[in-house]
């Protein structure tokens, strides 16, 4: 009798063996990565808006606080989008008859507001304060990337639990004195950050963040800055000083409640 099975058959069913056991474990890790991936998560990606909005043009070039937009991002849970009257009260004198703000004019004329596409979101179940953030010195490109040079604006970050717990796990990373949030900005918009790192740190009038200039420039290009040992000894310094429970920070209930 003919023999029906080959030397080589113990090959291949030692090889559909290993390939029934590997395929579970390569669907979770691509599903894994697609779910990281720009694509799935929006990040870099522009959203239209009803009205063509420059950040890079308002914030850098014309030297707008964000606050006068975003009235609510020191004091609330939502930073807010402005009202149509905000806007006019530039717009009815500087660009009054541009046909790209028709839909501000239709919009305060008509007393509608506006509805702007909402790039950065959490799930209805994650509870986010924007006061509390900014309040320890997260400056808004943390989150947002290089929001002050965006001519359409994206997502700059994720948004993930596991990018969130980054920063609960270990806030000494990133917490800042409050007045460097805003002040970033002011030197932006002064051309600071485009200086010479040693005749920035040089002007004792410029109030720079705990990774001095470095740490400035990385936070204006969208790039997440590594302090080092001293600098993270002054972002302990402040967790003191801010009273941050430090194993609460990672408790389920201080997000989802």
């Amino acid at each position: 009798m003919a023999q029906i099975f080959r030397p080589t058959h113990n090959v291949l069913g030692r090889l559909g063996v290993l390939g029934a056991a590997a395929t579970p474990l390569a669907l979770m890790v691509t599903f894994s990565q697609f779910s990281r991936s720009g694509w799935a998560t929006g990040v870099g990606v522009p959203y239209e808006q009803p009205v063509a909005f420059s950040h890079e043009h308002h914030v850098t070039e014309l030297g707008i606080d964000c606050r006068y937009c975003h009235a609510g991002v020191e004091v609330g849970a939502k930073a807010g989008y402005p009202a149509t009257h905000t806007c006019m009260s530039c717009h009815s004198q500087v660009w009054s008859n541009s046909p790209l703000l028709e839909p501000i004019r239709e919009s305060y004329v008509k007393n509608v507001p506006l509805k702007w596409t909402k790039l950065n979101a959490v799930p209805d179940f994650v509870f986010f304060n924007h006061s509390i953030h900014v309040k320890r010195g997260l400056n808004c490109n943390n989150c947002h990337g290089p929001v002050h040079a965006m001519q359409m604006a994206f997502k700059g970050r994720p948004f993930q639990m596991r990018w969130c717990l980054e920063c609960h796990r270990a806030p000494e990373k990133y917490i800042n004195e409050p007045q460097v949030v805003f002040d970033m900005y002011k030197q932006i918009q002064r051309g600071n950050h485009l200086k010479d790192t040693d005749k920035v740190a040089k002007n004792t009038s410029l109030s720079l963040p705990i990774g001095g200039t470095r740490e400035l420039q990385a936070l204006a290009s969208g790039e997440q800055y590594h302090r080092n040992k001293e600098e993270l000894a002054k972002g302990l310094e402040l967790v003191k000083k801010y009273h941050i429970k430090k194993e609460q920070l990672s408790d389920c209930a201080t997000c989802h409640h």
